[in-house]
């Protein structure tokens, strides 16, 4: 599904399919809040450029929009919902606090749901995880986002979760500088605009 000129693509920095999707809010903490997935659409285009979804299975999801509106709407209210409640999950973690329960059973909900849609496949003599007829179900997305938040949660990767430091965006990223001290989802936009402002008040100031 080609996207149409304009229209957001999602900025993947999180290193980790999870984090993206959690971070497909912008400016979060502030009045200027810019909502990254605003119709089912949307997450059928973060489903296809964070590579959860093939462009057969984007194309035909997409196609449902007027073929199965009511299915589509519940399927998006879900995809925000577990969105919240994975950026509630992964932000307690990385700012040291318990862990919300409520948050903690939609994403328990959305496992068990998206584990009915797969099985264990073989192909040339190795064994694969493998999802059923994606293209189908407009949960699809759903189900890889919360596999892979269970993977990560689960890790020994989940210490190098980190949040931006900057207190005009909270996105979540994964630290994997050698030094572990990274602060920023990305250095040319939060990084430079955070130096950019103390820089200023202290010309100010002097």
């Amino acid at each position: 599904m080609s996207l149409p000129e304009g229209q957001f693509r999602f900025d993947l920095s999180g290193g980790h399919l999870a984090l993206d999707f959690a971070n497909t809010v912008s400016h979060r903490p502030t009045e200027n809040r810019k909502e990254r997935l605003p119709d089912y659409r949307s997450l059928i285009a973060f489903g296809e450029q964070s590579g959860v979804l093939p462009v057969s299975a984007a194309k035909r999801l997409s196609s449902k929009t007027g073929e199965e509106p009511a299915e589509v709407q519940r399927a998006w209210q879900n995809a925000v919902r577990l969105r919240e409640a994975l950026f509630e999950i992964f932000s307690a973690l990385a700012e040291q606090r318990a862990i919300p329960a409520q948050a903690l059973a939609i994403l328990n909900a959305a496992l068990l749901k998206g584990a009915s849609h797969g099985h264990i496949a073989s192909s040339a003599n190795r064994l694969r995880w493998e999802w059923i007829a994606q293209e189908n179900n407009c949960e699809s997305v759903l189900w890889q986002v919360a596999r892979s938040a269970a993977e990560l949660l689960t890790s020994d990767e989940i210490a190098n979760l980190r949040i931006c430091a900057s207190d005009k965006c909270a996105w979540l990223f994964l630290d994997k500088t050698k030094n572990h001290r990274r602060r920023w989802c990305d250095m040319k936009t939060c990084g430079n605009r955070v130096k950019a402002r103390r820089h200023y008040q202290r010309v100010r100031a002097s």
